[in-house]
């Protein structure tokens, strides 16, 4: 009751705010009279005929001193020390006139220890009033200007995902809801513990009217479709937009303040997850010992994730960045806390050190091993063809060789689209590893011996090198957001799905198998910067909009880039057991032929004379065209 009046009496005009107070004093000199009467006579003494002399005099002189001390030019929710020394003076001074006058003139009915008590009474109650002041009007008005600073926003969806969300942002003052947002017409027009539910339609004019900077999304079970809408009429406001995970990641507890994150591009795909089998998952995992190579890069360490969760005998992490290793280790540990079975071996070790890997294999004799390691930043790999092929070719060798030595069962390659056609360095020296694999499987005639196979995918969202995670730095950076070409369109997909596909996919192989990821539909990055522009809350600037805030430049295709990327060589891709897998037909080249080819490869890239090593790549790998 109390605070609602706060602003109220803050909005007064100056001039009438010093009267009230004024006022107040004035009744505190009265007050102070009738009371030191109580103190001295020991019984109310009614302010009528003689007593009153003691309060006119009180008047006539607290009035003017107070006046004259400044009293009045104090901003009383301001008010500190100073202001109290300033109140504690004029009482004195006041305290010393008023005992004279009553002392010496010794009015009829006026006892002259009323001359000291009083002053005292009203030194204590003006001080008390002005440090009341202080505390109610500052810490109130304090709370206002922190309110008035916080982001004010909406949350779209008044179910109980945002009923939670409301809650915490009351307890946490990070933000100031301001309304609701709701689909359902039964709720609109509504008020939901004293914030009013508005129409989405309703959301160009409440941006400007109550100030909106961002909307936070508290949908966690709608859609990818209807959520995709919904952002598209958001964009149009001009605000940025957060969100809360999926209803499984909520589903631990209550929500709170730190479930909002950004909006993560992934939510602009447009891709429906498909729930994975949970039998191809934990088939070749659980209660067996499992490798990852390359563990502490962007796929190796999902991998790890997801092998975790179906509770492996052991899980070996192979990796030769100390820093990556170490980070993927302790993130890891964290997780088995609680689970004391699942063993966590750390390696540091190169996979192109061939009698470590060797030791590693025969020592720990792992059942199946997922194949991460490899160079994958296009640019660098182009201008450093030989340690590229070092690491994705020969690394990779090394690792089938010592697998297949060691009686391993199964090995997955993780691959890449840009294997396809290849006009890059890495993308070769990917397809050159796959020929490995599917040559060294028809080159074999035991039953028992290791599966080899491999999955290709497009790029993965958020990982190293990706443009997703440059984007967000160079908006946080206040732009421009820089392209390679305005045409270039890529294949997108969540780290998690890439990973738990490429675990179903190596369940599913028989030997030499190439997979293919259903990746969805390709995304112009033209357009994904865009879209990551306008829900961040600001606008594009272009020729179309000159005074927008963040705008997009065109560099030029890098070396070895290319415009669209593919999946497959051949065509007619076969269907598997689970819908986002495919088996491709890839021709590749006979084992003794290959491996004439990979010695004189390995003698050209110790010379390190890149015009050579690109020639002879272009020998073995078919469709090889470098760029430049």
């Amino acid at each position: 009751m109390f605070n609602s009046l706060v602003m109220p009496v803050l909005s007064l005009p100056r001039l009438t705010k010093r009267l009230l107070v004024f006022g107040v004093d004035a009744s505190l000199c009265i007050f102070t009279v009738w009371l030191a009467y109580y103190l001295r006579m020991g019984y109310i003494v009614p302010l009528k005929g003689e007593p009153l002399i003691a309060v006119a005099i009180s008047l006539i002189l607290a009035l003017p001193i107070f006046v004259g001390s400044g009293l009045y030019r104090a901003i009383f929710r301001y008010s500190g020390w100073p202001a109290l020394l300033t109140v504690a003076k004029a009482c004195l001074i006041y305290g010393f006139a008023y005992a004279c006058v009553i002392v010496t003139m010794g009015f009829q009915g006026v006892p002259r220890t009323l001359g000291f008590i009083q002053p005292i009474l009203l030194l204590f109650c003006v001080g008390f009033t002005r440090a009341l002041a202080s505390y109610w009007l500052g810490s109130s008005y304090r709370h206002q200007l922190k309110l008035g600073a916080v982001p004010r926003v909406l949350i779209y969806g008044a179910g109980s995902a945002g009923r939670q969300l409301a809650a915490a942002l009351r307890n946490s003052h990070q933000m100031r809801v301001v309304g609701f947002l709701d689909d359902a017409k039964d709720l609109q027009g509504q008020v939901l513990n004293g914030i009013a539910i508005y129409s989405p339609g309703e959301l160009p004019n409440l941006a400007s009217s109550l100030t909106v900077s961002d909307v936070l999304l508290a949908l966690p079970s709608v859609s990818r479709q209807r959520r995709n809408t919904i952002l598209e009429l958001i964009s149009k406001s001009k605000l940025a937009v957060r969100t809360l995970p999926s209803v499984t990641d909520l589903a631990k507890g209550k929500v709170t303040a730190s479930d909002i994150r950004e909006l993560d591009i992934e939510d602009l795909l447009g891709r429906e997850p498909v729930a994975p089998n949970v039998d191809l998952l934990s088939q070749n995992i659980t209660d067996k010992v499992v490798l990852v190579t390359g563990a502490g890069g962007s796929i190796g360490s999902e991998l790890c994730r997801q092998i975790l969760l179906q509770s492996p005998k052991s899980l070996i992490l192979l990796e030769q960045n100390e820093f990556a290793l170490y980070s993927i280790e302790q993130e890891l540990r964290n997780k088995i806390a609680e689970n004391d079975d699942a063993q966590l071996i750390p390696i540091l070790c190169s996979v192109r050190n061939a009698s470590r890997i060797q030791k590693i294999m025969s020592s720990y004799r792992p059942y199946i091993i997922f194949h991460a390691a490899a160079y994958k930043h296009v640019p660098l790999v182009e201008e450093n063809p030989a340690e590229g092929i070092e690491n994705n070719v020969f690394g990779t060798y090394i690792v089938a060789q010592a697998a297949r030595a060691s009686g391993v069962a199964r090995f997955v390659l993780i691959s890449t689209d840009k294997a396809v056609r290849p006009t890059n360095v890495m993308g070769a020296t990917k397809r050159l590893a796959e020929m490995i694999l599917q040559a060294m499987a028809k080159n074999t005639n035991k039953e028992d011996d290791t599966i080899f196979s491999m999955v290709r995918f497009g790029n993965v969202l958020d990982s190293s090198g990706s443009v997703v995670p440059l984007f967000r730095k160079q908006i946080q950076d206040g732009g421009p957001l820089t392209l390679t070409h305005l045409e270039v369109t890529r294949y997108f997909m969540t780290i998690p799905e890439a990973a738990q596909l490429v675990i179903q996919a190596g369940s599913m192989a028989q030997g030499g198998d190439v997979f293919v990821l259903d990746m969805g539909q390709p995304v112009k990055i033209a357009d994904l910067a865009r879209h990551m522009i306008e829900l961040s809350g600001f606008e594009v600037k272009d020729d179309k909009n000159p005074e927008g805030d963040i705008a997009i430049e065109v560099t030029g295709l890098r070396s070895g880039e290319k415009l669209y990327e593919e999946l497959l060589i051949g065509d007619s891709p076969e269907p598997t057991d689970h819908p986002r897998i495919f088996r491709a037909n890839e021709e590749f080249l006979g084992w003794s032929e290959l491996e004439g080819r990979l010695e004189k490869i390995g003698q050209q890239s110790q010379e390190s004379n890149k015009t050579i090593l690109l020639n002879s790549l272009q020998e073995v790998v078919p469709g090889y065209k470098p760029a430049n």
